[in-house]
């Protein structure tokens, strides 16, 4: 099995020199263990909370369990055992090193508030998502997306060039390391094997299931929906489950990082704006398992193309943020006329519209919508055609035309 350098890496390094603690989030199988052992010197004790007896310590006695492990220590599966939070913040408090506690943990959301309620100020929370084009195909250091030239010029250096058909063997394969290092060859079995581990263990933590297949089919009516404005009442209706239903079990996926919303741009000025999210999947190759697809050349011509196209373009530019520990404030814009614009990146107080293209020659009428924002309080700044064109180029000085896999 070959291990995958990540770009999170040198934050987490950094970040140990400053905090007691670092919490790492992330969805299952994401890597989180894998990077930090491999960073982790031989003086770094580790216990996983995936034992049983370690778990049982952790949440009926945590003082004792930290009296047993040396520090620096690192807690893998630390949400099995809240109760160690308290206790962490007392040793911090007490003048606890820098680097003492490497915390690890699934369902983002539940570690998140449990580590800001009692380790507020004191601990460094980091997000993991899963594996980036740059982290599996592009080479060298990388920075977060922008819309700026020079920038733009610089991943050239770093990111692998693709055609159409790659990009969507990308797309297809996915981005779980299991499946990117070589560990397990059969990606159908790992997807049914990760759908079943994720309802098992994430899932019954959340909520009572009376039927995990009818769970199943509602994250598969979900994924044929990426890309569109949420429609909560189709999708329950697509199982047989009522809108409160469908609402909750949304929230489910939502807080253990399966998918992602994103958010409608408004100000004062654009009143007559939709005010519905719109629904992403972090990983485009469960997309493509779960919708049935069975190739990369199938799913390039089917249906989904464009959808799933738009969604592995969302997830990776926010990857780039989360991979540095930074926010990306991104949001699409649709308002009642039906004018859309696919993607908004704020940034320095400026927005940068962006549309996303199967084409490999977008033409200037794609960008007509832009200047809708130029109604808008906040300054306009310059836009990109994310598409299929090989190189770097440009519509005009205003607005640049990006291959995808500069991304």
């Amino acid at each position: 099995m070959t291990y995958i350098r990540r770009d999170l890496e040198e934050k987490i390094l950094s970040l140990s020199k400053e905090y007691a603690a670092i919490l790492i989030t992330g969805p299952r199988q994401v890597g989180k263990t894998t990077v930090l052992r491999q960073l982790k010197q031989e003086n770094r004790a580790y216990v996983t909370l995936d034992d049983l007896e370690d778990r049982s310590m952790a949440r009926n006695d945590p003082a004792l369990f930290l009296q047993l492990h040396d520090r620096p220590i690192l807690i893998d599966e630390v949400q099995y055992a809240p109760q160690l939070f308290s206790y962490i913040k007392i040793e911090i408090d007490n003048g606890a090193a820098p680097g003492s506690f490497w915390l690890s943990g699934s369902q983002a959301f539940r570690m998140m508030n449990l580590a800001q309620e009692s380790l507020a100020g004191r601990v460094a929370l980091l997000h993991m998502p899963s594996l980036s084009q740059h982290e599996i195909y592009g080479s060298g250091s990388t920075s977060p997306f922008t819309i700026e030239l020079n920038a733009l010029k610089e991943r050239v250096k770093t990111n692998a060039p693709a055609d159409m058909r790659e990009i969507y063997h990308r797309i297809w394969k996915g981005s779980m390391p299991g499946l990117i290092s070589g560990r397990f060859s059969d990606r159908d079995v790992f997807y049914s094997s990760y759908l079943q581990t994720y309802i098992d263990r994430d899932v019954s933590d959340l909520v009572n299931l009376t039927d995990k297949l009818i769970f199943q089919d509602f994250i598969r009516s979900a994924a044929c929906r990426i890309g569109q404005v949420l429609n909560i009442h189709d999708i329950a209706q697509d199982v047989g489950v009522s809108d409160d239903t469908a609402k909750r079990w949304l929230q489910v996926l939502e807080k253990s990082d399966v998918i992602f919303y994103l958010r409608p741009y408004s100000n004062n000025l654009l009143k007559r704006t939709v005010k519905t999210p719109k629904l992403y999947f972090f990983d485009t190759g469960l997309v493509a398992y779960l919708t049935k697809y069975s190739s990369p050349d199938i799913l390039a011509n089917g249906a989904l193309s464009g959808a799933i196209l738009e969604n592995y373009v969302v997830s990776e530019l926010l990857k780039t943020y989360q991979n540095h520990a930074r926010e990306c404030l991104l949001w699409y814009y649709r308002d009642k006329e039906m004018r859309e614009i696919d993607m908004i990146m704020e940034s320095d107080g400026m927005l940068h519209p962006l549309e996303i293209k199967r084409s490999v020659n977008p033409g200037k009428e794609l960008i007509r919508a832009f200047d809708i924002l130029n109604k808008s309080s906040t300054a306009r700044g310059k836009g990109g055609l994310l598409c299929m064109r090989p190189t770097l180029s440009a519509i005009n000085s205003d607005n640049y035309i990006i291959p995808i896999w500069m991304i």
